[in-house]
């Protein structure tokens, strides 16, 4: 869970996550993404930029943690795209369930 962002080469992990799957096997991966609703993706990417790096570097003495996050999740590739990796690297019946309105996503996929 919230780690396929931080490999250095996300097509060579799902494609190795692919080899290692037995057939007819499933990968379930969870991933932040950004929502979609224009609104909503406003107020939270302000909130992930400025308010969560200042908090969470009061708690925890460590802002570069905070910037970090912010910036590998923008960054990465969600939703459709990611599902476009995922079926580049064999895997079928690939679909996206976003939760909380989209900060998150799982990402499901067969070997056949």
């Amino acid at each position: 869970a919230f780690g396929i962002r931080n490999v250095t080469d996300v097509s060579k992990t799902l494609s190795e996550m692919f080899r290692v799957l037995k057939s007819k096997g499933r990968v379930i991966i969870l991933e932040f993404s950004l929502p979609a609703n224009p609104v909503f993706k406003a107020v939270y990417l302000f909130y992930f930029r400025y308010i969560l790096p200042s908090v969470g570097s009061l708690i925890s003495g460590d802002r570069y943690a905070y910037r970090y996050l912010n910036r590998t999740v923008e960054s990465f590739p969600y939703g459709r795209a990611f599902c476009a990796l995922m079926e580049k690297s064999g895997f079928q019946d690939v679909y996206e369930q976003p939760l909380t309105f989209g900060i998150a996503t799982i990402y499901c996929g067969e070997k056949p």
